[in-house]
C-alpha cells in the first residue's frame, strides 16, 4: 500500500493522518507492506492497538491518530 502522511505536532497534542491515496497537503512516505506499516504505527505511538488500526487503514484507506501529550 502506498502511504501519504500529514503530521501536526503542537505543545498539547500530535495528529498523524495516514492516507492510501494522494492528498494535496500530505507527504508521500513510500510503499508499505503489513510488517513495515506495523513498524510505522509503533514509531508513531508505542502503545497503539496494532491489529485494530491495521484493519481500519486496510478497510477505509486512511487512518487518523490523535495523541495527547502527557504532562511531565
Amino acid at each position: 500500500m502506498k502511504i501519504w502522511m500529514s503530521d501536526t505536532d503542537t505543545p498539547t497534542h500530535r495528529l498523524v493522518k495516514l492516507n492510501g491515496a494522494e492528498h494535496s497537503d500530505f507527504s508521500y512516505i513510500g510503499e508499505f507492506d503489513d510488517e513495515k506499516l506495523k513498524e510505522l504505527l509503533l514509531k508513531i505511538q508505542d502503545d497503539i492497538d496494532i491489529e485494530k488500526n491495521m484493519k481500519l487503514i486496510n478497510y477505509y484507506g486512511y487512518l487518523n491518530i490523535f495523541i495527547i501529550h502527557k504532562s511531565k
